[in-house]
Parts: structure tokens; C-alpha cells; sequence
């Protein structure tokens, strides 16, 4: 791994693959932009809808929270009574169908961390897309996804099995934009995959609110194909394709590029490192 230190306080590590600058030339103006789709639904949560997206959450425990589990938060044994730390997981735009979230929370769980990752599409009806559409659009599905912070976290503030003090908001793609726009208090560090904390297609304005002296780790694809400039309809020509703007003031903060990887990276190797140093480091007594 190549680290480069910045002047604004971020760490910039460049995982090293057959890439060997820090991003793509610009695409051309004249790129053909795909065609996008929306299938229109709700994208306001419902009392119940709200009640399932937790008790429908797929969880993952260590063995060291009293009993080893993977399944739904409604079928968490009553074994799990030893307190671990959890990280709070938003998953993307493709839900919790994603295998590669339940291997990621597996792995997490054989390194003594709970997570739990709320299920949005619990909400029936519920709006869905496929990008590129209109900034209106994805800004109904931010604002929904936000709302489901606050539900999770007053639900494992209960449990027995989580450490109030070792809470982790994480999440990927469009659960990591709304991670980078929580400002809410009762998280000790945030993990953001595969977003890029840049105004582009995807919101109107990044809207990034992280507390600046609050712990956060960014892991994004060096050629992300939503995100970085090899994305030929991304809308912003000057855009860097990571949080290090955004962060520029966190001196708590650290990017990692990767090169030649995809959107989905949770389970690449150099992710799981970087991953495992951020929560070793947050956890440590």
C-alpha cells in the first residue's frame, strides 16, 4: 500500500493495482448518457414499515456477544446478553439481496463486531430506480434512507448484546450518502463505501455534515463507475471521485483509492484491511 500524506489532514492511500495517477481524464462532453428508469412507489416510511425495517434487519453477532448469530433482529437468541460493539449498516440502492453484505457482516462478526443492517425495502411500494434520473428523485430516496437511522439506533441502544459506547454508522453507495449527511449524535465513527462526498448526478448538492472531529474512513474505487470521472454522465467534470474535500477539515479522517476495483468492494482484501484498522483503532479502550 502507498500512502500519501495531504495537506488538509486526510490520508490518501492508494491501493495499489496497475493504475499509477490518482484518476481518469475527464470523458467527453459528447458521451451518451444511458437511458435511466423509475418505478414510482412510497418514500416515506409508515409506522409499521418503520417496525419491520428493523425487525426484518439482517444482523450478525460474535460469538463473544454470548451467542455466535446470523439472521434476522427478530430472531437474535436470548443467549446474546454480553455487550460488543456494533456497526450500524445502510445498504445500496440494490438492498440486502447483495451477498456480498452478509459476507462482509459475517467477516465482521469473526472480528468480536455485532452489525445490524436495516431492510428499507420493507417499505412496500417503495420507490425504486436505475440511474441515472432525475436529482429530485434520488433526493426522495436520501431523505427516506435518513429516516432510518434513527429507528435502528433507539432499537440496539436496547439490546443486550450492544455497546452504547462502540456505535459505527457504515454503509455503501446510497446508504453511504446518508451516512455522510448524518449529524445526528450516538455514533463514535462512520465508514463510507463506494461515495464520493461530490455534488454529481446523484444529489442535488453532497450535503456531507460529519462531525468534524469524528472518526471516518472512506473506501472508494480509483475508477468507481458511478462516482469517478470514468462515469461518462457523473456531471461534474472537475470532481476528484472521493470524501478528501470534504474532509479536508477532519483530522480524523482517511480515504483509501482503490485501484481497478468495483462499486462493490466490501470483500476485497485491501477494503477488509482498512476496515479492520479503523475499528480496531476506534475500539481500542
Amino acid at each position: 500500500m502507498k500512502a500519501v500524506l495531504t495537506t488538509v489532514g486526510a490520508m490518501l492511500a492508494l491501493v495499489a493495482g496497475c493504475a499509477s495517477g490518482p484518476q481518469t481524464s475527464a470523458p467527453s462532453a459528447a458521451a451518451a448518457v444511458p437511458a435511466g428508469e423509475v418505478k414510482e412507489g412510497l418514500v416515506a416510511h409508515t409506522t409499521e414499515s418503520l417496525r419491520l425495517l428493523v425487525r426484518e434487519a439482517q444482523v450478525a453477532l460474535p460469538a463473544a456477544a454470548g451467542a455466535a448469530f446470523f439472521g434476522k433482529y427478530k430472531d437474535v437468541p436470548a443467549a446474546a446478553t454480553t455487550r460488543v460493539p456494533v456497526v450500524v449498516f445502510l445498504h445500496g440502492s440494490s438492498g440486502l439481496g447483495l451477498a456480498a453484505i452478509g459476507e462482509w457482516q459475517r467477516w465482521l462478526a469473526s472480528q468480536g463486531i455485532a452489525s445490524i443492517a436495516p431492510d428499507s425495502f420493507q417499505l412496500a411500494g417503495r420507490l425504486t430506480y436505475k440511474s441515472p434520473v432525475d436529482k429530485a428523485v434520488y433526493e426522495r430516496v436520501h431523505a427516506l434512507r435518513q429516516s432510518e437511522i434513527a429507528p435502528t439506533l433507539a432499537a440496539i441502544t436496547t439490546a443486550p448484546w450492544a455497546d452504547s459506547t462502540r456505535f459505527v454508522l457504515a454503509g455503501t453507495s446510497e446508504g453511504a450518502t446518508s451516512v455522510a449527511r448524518h449529524d445526528g449524535a450516538g455514533f463514535k465513527g462512520r465508514i463510507l463505501y463506494a461515495w464520493s462526498c461530490e455534488d454529481n448526478y446523484f444529489s442535488a448538492g453532497h450535503r456531507t455534515r460529519l462531525p468534524p472531529e469524528q472518526p471516518v474512513l472512506n473506501v472508494i474505487s480509483l475508477t468507481d463507475p458511478f462516482y469517478s470521472r470514468a462515469n461518462t454522465w457523473l456531471g461534474n467534470a472537475q470532481a476528484q471521485g472521493h470524501c478528501g474535500a470534504a474532509l479536508a477539515r477532519h483530522k480524523n479522517a482517511t480515504v483509501v483509492l482503490m485501484a481497478d476495483a468495483p462499486h462493490t468492494l466490501l470483500m476485497l482484501p485491501a477494503a477488509r484491511h482498512a476496515t479492520s484498522g479503523f475499528l480496531q483503532d476506534l475500539f481500542r479502550p
